[in-house]
């Protein structure tokens, strides 16, 4: 069995806020030794609301070329790292859309025994970010998967303050993720890979 950690970053961002937590993430877990794959799932808001706001057509077309996520990339990997901001408390619907075509994976089991972490964010302050965390980790329980969180695990967590995952406050939009909410991200995808190299050590002995 290939020893290398496969890592499937799989993101929902209409503005770009969730877009560069993303890449926080591809960045570390490279950096921790994985393979990793970013995906962008499908846009499901109508071509008039997206023009409407400059922010919104002008990162759907800075990411053009990110491809979207498939159902093989959840097969694939040994840890999957979503991200999106929240909607109501909960995640984005273009999230829930892409999660809610893993229907014939899961009953073949073929989503179990992974690691599985999550990074968010809000327009305001404590606009959901917890509750919207933890709607994502609970599909993972339903998958049969292993969550893994940043927790309090390095100092950093004590300024940023979410135990859950990476969370970031973006003011409508208008502040971009700060060094605090991309380091929480780096150290979210990084403890995902260690667990997820450890899982699957494990498995494989």
């Amino acid at each position: 069995m290939d020893g290398q950690v496969k890592v499937a970053v799989i993101y929902y961002s209409a503005t770009g806020i969730t877009y560069q937590m993303a890449q926080a993430a591809v960045e570390a877990a490279g950096e921790a030794g994985a393979e990793v794959r970013l995906r962008k799932v499908r846009e499901l808001a109508p071509d008039e609301a997206i023009r409407s706001n400059s922010g919104w057509q002008a990162h759907r077309l800075e990411t053009q070329d990110v491809m979207e996520a498939q159902p093989d990339d959840l097969s694939w990997a040994d840890v999957v790292i979503m991200g999106a901001p929240t909607r109501y408390g909960m995640i984005a619907a273009q999230l829930k859309q892409f999660i809610d075509t893993t229907g014939p994976l899961w009953a073949q089991g073929a989503l179990a025994n992974k690691v599985y972490s999550a990074f968010t964010s809000t327009a305001t302050s404590h606009g959901g970010q917890e509750s919207t965390l933890l709607s994502l980790f609970t599909v993972f329980y339903h998958w049969g998967g292993v969550v893994v969180t940043p927790g309090y695990t390095d100092p950093s967590q004590f300024v940023a303050g979410n135990p859950y995952g990476a969370s970031h406050t973006s003011n409508n939009g208008e502040i971009p993720p700060d060094h605090v909410a991309l380091g929480a991200t780096a150290l979210t995808a990084k403890r995902a890979v260690q667990m997820g190299a450890a899982l699957k050590k494990g498995l494989a002995g």
